[in-house]
């Protein structure tokens, strides 16, 4: 019968066990510390949010001069409405119109602000554009899931639906949240420094469309009804109640031909019945624009966004399709 000494070896096999055992505990402590920790910042940011974020408070200053037509909504409107050239057409001078809208732009922001600035909302007319990824549950990346509604998630309910793949998105809200109180705490929405050219930004360049739109990353996992869409319904009714008249826009995509792609027409179809059923609600216009005569594709500076040279084409045809004329603009 042989008899390990303790130099032999043979009870390595053991200390393997516990070694392994060793490392899974502090792992499992070293995760449980630090979810912990986590939580604890959610619940801080929680406290410290505002639904103005920074990003739209840097934008708000435009409002000073009183404007009549606001364009808001997400950076399809950033970057493709010229407020500038919509006044023109309008036959009013600048500031009449101006361009709040800024990236992932979701309603809960824009209540906030009609909240904040209740004279200028109630004498203008809004034109909200709004994307998929606003009312999509399946879509939880940082860059564009509505911190508004994030901020209305319990931290539980924070951690179990970002965790362990979204993390981004919960790191993403805390730094958001913080930044949003400065903004609110520096009152940069009032004091802050007029943006040029009205608000609008600017994609210099010339991109591609998507042979199959339906299975664009912000219809993943398609999804109408959660909280997402809840919250911005309730904001949409808020923002058309607190304003002269609302308009929701859907805007164009890169100009090719969706008559076969299934599954980009059924989710559009669905989202569609979704706004304007809370539109006959609550009493606001919704405009779907699936194309625009004159936009091609070098119009494009990818599959959502148009380029400087489709700035103009754009908004000449948003603003005759919102039926518009000098003397309604006034009123």
């Amino acid at each position: 019968m042989l008899v390990s000494s303790p130099g032999s070896g043979l009870g390595a096999p053991g200390r393997s066990t516990r070694i392994a055992l060793w490392i899974a505990g502090t792992l499992a402590l070293t995760l449980a510390f630090w979810t912990m920790g986590l939580a604890g910042l959610l619940a801080l940011a929680g406290h410290h949010h505002v639904d103005i974020p920074a990003a739209l408070a840097a934008r708000l200053p435009l409002l000073r001069s009183q404007p009549k037509l606001i364009f808001a909504g997400e950076s399809r409107t950033e970057c493709g409405v010229d407020p500038e050239l919509a006044a023109d057409i309008l036959n009013e001078p600048p500031g009449f119109a101006v361009n709040i809208a800024y990236e992932a732009g979701e309603p809960l922001a824009y209540a906030a602000a009609a909240r904040r600035f209740p004279d200028t909302f109630r004498h203008a007319h809004v034109v909200l554009s709004v994307a998929p990824f606003i009312f999509n549950e399946g879509v939880g990346q940082a860059s564009v899931y509505p911190l508004d509604v994030a901020a209305r998630l319990s931290v539980r309910e924070q951690l179990t639906t970002f965790l362990p793949l979204r993390v981004g998105t919960l790191i993403r809200y805390i730094r958001e949240a913080f930044a949003a109180r400065l903004a609110q705490d520096q009152d940069v929405a009032r004091q802050g420094p007029l943006l040029p050219r009205g608000g609008l930004g600017v994609l210099d360049r010339v991109g591609q469309g998507r042979p199959n739109l339906g299975q664009h990353p912000y219809y993943a996992h398609w999804d109408l009804f959660g909280p997402k869409t809840r919250l911005a319904v309730e904001a949409m009714c808020e923002i058309a109640s607190a304003s002269a008249h609302l308009t929701v826009v859907d805007p164009p995509w890169f100009p090719e031909d969706r008559g076969n792609d299934a599954e980009w027409n059924r989710y559009e179809g669905e989202l569609m019945s979704v706004l304007r059923d809370a539109g006959r609600r609550c009493g606001f216009d919704v405009l779907r624009i699936e194309t625009v005569p004159m936009l091609e594709a070098a119009d494009f500076a990818d599959e959502m966004h148009v380029n400087p040279r489709g700035i103009p084409v754009y908004t000449r045809y948003l603003v005759a399709r919102l039926g518009l004329t000098h003397r309604q603009a006034k009123q």
